[in-house]
C-alpha cells in the first residue's frame, strides 16, 4: 500500500510523459513518500505507452492502465481512483501545467483533516500563465457556472486536486469531458475542503485538446450535478440551494416585518412617514439577520465572522448596498428608459437579493472566502 498514488491521464504526451513522471518521482524520493506513479492512457497511437513501458522497467512505482474505449480525461481519471494502490489521490495533468513541488503540500494537507485539496488559479498567489484571451474567457465562464453549485470554492473545474479515497469511492460518478472536478464535489462524500493557490502554465509543448464539445459537455454536467442534488439531499450542492431558499423565506418576512411595522408607527402611533419609514426599514433589516444568523447559515459557524456584533454590522452594510442597488437600478430602468415602475422594481429587488445572499455568502458567514 503508498501513502499517495499520483493519478496522470494521457493522450499524446510523449513530448513530456517522461519529464512529468522524472519530477514527480523526484519530488517522491525528497520527501521521502511512498508514492505510486499511475499513468492512465487513452491507446495514445504515438509513443506514449511505449515510453512508459520503458520507464516501468526503471520505477517498481510506477504504473499502466491503457484504456481501449470510452475516452476521455474525466472518465480515464475514474479508471485511475479504481486502480490506485493508496487511500489518497492526486490528480495531475502531463503536460507540466500543475507544478509537482506542491505533491508534498497538498498531501500534508489530506493528511491534516481536509477530505479534498484543490490547486486553486483563482485565489491570492495563484495565476494563469501564456494564456489566449479566449481560453481565458472559457475558463472564467466554467468557473462562474461552476461557482453556482459551490460559491465557496473558487476553483471548482481546476484539474490539479487530492482527494481522499472515501470521498469517491460508492460516488455514482458519471465522467464526462475534462471537469472530473465537478463531478467530484458534486457527487463525492465530504465536509472539509482546503484551496491552495498554483500558477497554471500553458503546455509549452503538443497541442491543447480543448474543442469545442467539451463546453457542451461541461454545461451537461453541470444540469447533471444539479439534477443529482435533488434526489440526494445530503450533497453539498443541495445544502446549497437550502441556504439560498431560507435566505429567500426570512427575506420574505421581512418584507412583512418592514409593512407591518410602517402601518403601525404611522397609523397608531402617528409618527411621520419619515421616521417610521427608518425604524421599520432598520428593524426588518435586523429581523432578517436574526433568522439568518440562527437558521439560514447555522451550519456554517466554523467560517463567520467570530461576534455576532460585527456579524450584524456586516448585515447591515451588506444590506444598505442592497437597498441602494435595488433604488438605481428603479430609477434608471424607470425614468431613463421607460421601463413600468412596477416591473422595474421587481428587477430591482431581484438583483438586490443576488447581491445581498452572495455578498453575506462570502463576508458574513464564510470569513475570509
Amino acid at each position: 500500500m503508498y501513502d499517495l498514488t499520483v493519478i496522470i491521464p494521457t493522450f499524446r504526451e510523449e513530448s513530456t510523459i517522461g519529464t512529468i513522471i522524472a519530477e514527480v518521482d523526484a519530488i517522491f524520493f525528497r520527501n521521502a513518500i511512498r508514492g505510486e506513479i499511475l499513468v492512465v492512457d487513452d491507446n495514445s497511437p504515438d509513443r506514449t505507452i511505449d515510453i512508459v513501458r520503458d520507464l516501468k522497467n526503471q520505477k517498481p512505482n510506477l504504473n499502466l492502465v491503457v484504456r481501449q474505449q470510452d475516452h476521455g480525461l474525466s472518465q480515464s481519471v475514474v479508471e485511475g481512483f479504481r486502480q490506485a494502490q493508496s487511500d489518497i489521490f492526486l490528480v495531475m495533468d502531463a503536460d507540466l501545467s500543475h507544478p509537482p513541488a506542491l505533491i508534498p503540500v497538498m498531501l500534508a494537507e489530506i493528511r491534516a483533516g481536509n477530505d479534498l485539496v484543490i490547486g486553486s488559479r483563482y485565489m491570492e498567489g495563484g495565476g494563469i500563465k501564456k494564456w489566449p484571451l479566449k481560453r481565458r474567457i472559457l475558463s472564467m465562464g466554467a468557473t462562474f457556472l461552476g461557482r453556482l453549485l459551490f460559491p465557496e470554492i473558487r476553483d471548482p473545474v481546476s484539474g490539479f486536486f487530492a482527494v481522499k479515497k472515501s470521498v469517491v469511492e460508492h460516488a455514482p460518478l458519471r465522467p464526462r469531458g475534462y471537469k472530473i472536478l465537478l463531478e467530484v464535489l458534486g457527487k463525492g462524500t465530504w465536509k472539509k475542503e482546503k484551496e491552495i493557490p498554483f500558477e497554471f502554465v500553458d503546455r509549452a509543448i503538443g497541442s491543447s485538446k480543448l474543442k469545442g464539445q467539451t463546453i457542451i459537455e461541461y454545461a451537461g454536467q453541470v444540469i447533471d450535478n444539479a439534477r443529482f442534488s435533488w434526489n440526494h439531499h445530503e450533497s453539498v450542492v443541495w445544502q446549497e440551494w437550502m441556504k439560498l431558499f431560507k435566505f429567500g423565506v426570512v427575506g420574505l418576512s421581512g418584507i412583512i416585518v418592514n409593512e407591518g411595522l410602517l402601518i403601525y408607527l404611522k397609523e397608531y402611533v402617528h409618527l411621520s412617514l419619515w421616521v417610521s419609514g427608518i425604524i421599520a426599514i432598520e428593524l426588518s433589516i435586523l429581523s432578517n439577520f436574526i433568522w439568518n444568523d440562527l437558521w439560514t447559515f447555522k451550519s456554517d459557524s466554523r467560517h463567520a465572522l467570530p461576534h455576532r456584533w460585527l456579524r450584524l454590522l456586516s448585515f447591515q452594510v451588506v444590506s444598505i448596498g442592497g437597498a441602494a442597488i435595488n433604488f438605481v437600478i428603479l430609477n434608471v430602468l424607470a425614468t431613463q428608459i421607460g421601463i413600468d415602475y412596477r416591473i422595474a422594481d421587481l428587477l430591482g429587488i431581484l438583483v438586490a437579493f443576488a447581491w445581498n445572499f452572495w455578498v453575506n455568502r462570502r463576508m458574513t458567514w464564510k470569513m475570509g472566502l
